[in-house]
Order: structure tokens, then sequence, then C-alpha cells
């Protein structure tokens, strides 16, 4: 970890898809929104050899978004994902991908989005362009986001807590990151799905 319909500065929201690097964000320009991990999914799909395209997920990731909806360029957003957390519902092909053919999580135990940039493409969406960083090589990617949602959590129990709603897809190639076992057999293109709910902090 690691891809905007905002209301007036929910655009921020849109980066949020993508960043976390809020040191740099004034606090008192932007807000800082922290992943929902119950609500949040990477998923990704490869080709299987032309005859299906297999679906997994990272079922841990965390992250942080900050918002700032005066200037929604000015938005951040971070993402980091646990690799060993990877799950395509079948236990000796996860284990086979978590070796050193695939994502090799004994030497490389994260993988991280970092934003260094958003454009806003329309009321709810925008482009979020970052660095992701998979078994240690760092590319550019950029992740299609739209903003769902900028409210109040309307769940009783979640005392009103200003919540963001967020999805982004990107696509990447996992040879430019080194991973070439089985390529072109296996698909090289890799799709990335993420869909973000994240608490006002």
């Amino acid at each position: 970890m690691i891809p905007i319909a905002f209301p007036t500065g929910a655009l921020l929201g849109a980066t949020a898809v993508a960043v976390l690097a809020v040191s740099s964000v004034p606090a008192i320009a932007a807000d800082t929104y922290a992943f929902d991990k119950s609500h949040t999914d990477v998923v990704f799909r490869i080709d299987h050899l032309g005859f299906s395209d297999t679906i997994g997920r990272f079922n841990d990731a965390d992250g942080v978004i900050v918002l700032d909806e005066a200037n929604p360029d000015n938005s951040r957003v971070e993402v980091t994902i646990q690799a060993a957390s990877l799950d395509t519902n079948h236990e000796e092909r996860d284990g086979h991908l978590r070796g050193a053919d695939f994502f090799n999580v004994e030497a490389h135990p994260t993988i991280t989005f970092v934003s260094t940039s958003v454009e806003r493409t329309g009321d709810e969406t925008a482009m979020v362009t970052g660095e992701l960083t998979l078994l240690g090589v760092t590319q550019t990617v950029v992740l299609e986001t739209t903003l769902n949602a900028l409210k109040a959590h309307p769940i009783p129990s979640y005392d009103g807590v200003m919540t963001a709603g967020f999805s982004g897809t990107t696509t990447i190639n996992r040879s430019d990151f080194g991973m070439n076992a089985f390529v072109p057999a296996v698909g090289d293109e890799v799709a990335i799905i993420l869909e973000i709910e994240a608490f006002k902090q």
C-alpha cells in the first residue's frame, strides 16, 4: 500500500485513496482520516493461462488520508499493505505466491503507495499519482479515484464521526517490479482495485 466527487473540498478524498504523506500539510489546512481496516479492500486480478482471471486480495491494508478541502491538490494519501496477508482462496497457491518467485514476503514484507500529486478530473473524481514500492522497486502509478461519500457516519454507534469513502483503480505490469515468473503464460498485467473507508481523526 496503495487508487472523486467532493463537496467543496471533498476532492481531498480523491487523494485520500492513495496518500499518507501528511507531515508536509499544515494541520490547520487539512483533515486527517485513518483507514477503517474492516471496510478497506485491496483486490487484484491477473490472467491465468488465458483460461480465467485469478482474483486475490490482501487482508491487511492500512493507511492515512489527508484531505485539504480548500486546496484539494494538496491532499495526500499513503497505503501500507502487509504482503504476507495475500489471499487467493487457495492455500498451496498462496504459499507459492508468498515465496521468492512472486512476492518474496520474507525479504519484502510490505507494499506501499505514497501519493505525489492529485489532479481533479470532475466533481467526484481525480487522478492520484504516486510511488508504488513492490519487491523493493519503486515505480510511478496513477490511481483513477472516485469520492463516494464524505459525511457523518449514519450508524449511531459510530457517534457521527466524519467518514470518507473512496474507490480507486489502476493497472501495473508486474515485470516492471522484477516479478517475472511465468510471464507471459501467467499475465504480466495486473488490475488493482481499492475500496476504502476512513474516519476523521
